[in-house]
């Protein structure tokens, strides 16, 4: 198995992973709720279990492609919305490829449910600025 580290973002709570000098250990919670991971090293066969605190695993960001297949909306939509304003990019990357936030489903489903209730882009943008100010 590979051990985990802050380029994997798949979440591990409780369980554990086997490096080749070390053991790799995620707490249920994760980093946000209180959580976190550690390691015991067991570096030059001393097998001294000591803990040592590792960096926090960043949270998972999302390529557009991630966002349509995850979402079920278009490429075209999320495009479009991201370009209204109502949805907004968390970090680019080095090649130009915008990457969304958990929270870019929350937001996409908000808009879903307002557009059933027959709300407007405007209204939606409107609901969007004021949640956003707050």
């Amino acid at each position: 198995m590979l051990p985990l580290d802050s380029s994997h973002h798949e979440a591990i709570t409780g369980s554990q992973v086997q490096g080749h000098d070390q053991s790799y250990f995620a707490m249920d919670g994760g980093s946000e709720s209180g959580g976190g991971a550690f390691v015991i090293d067991h570096a030059g066969g001393t097998g001294s279990g000591k803990f040592s605190p590792r960096r926090p695993i960043p949270p998972k960001l999302y390529r557009i492609g991630e966002v349509v297949e995850y979402s079920g909306m278009s490429r075209q939509t999320i495009h479009n919305y991201t370009t209204m304003g109502l949805l907004h990019e968390s970090r680019w990357t080095n090649g130009g490829h915008r990457l969304y936030d958990e929270s870019v489903f929350e937001r996409l489903d908000m808009i879903a449910q307002m557009k059933s209730m027959n709300k407007t882009i405007e209204d939606i943008r409107d609901y969007f600025e004021r949640k956003d100010r707050s």
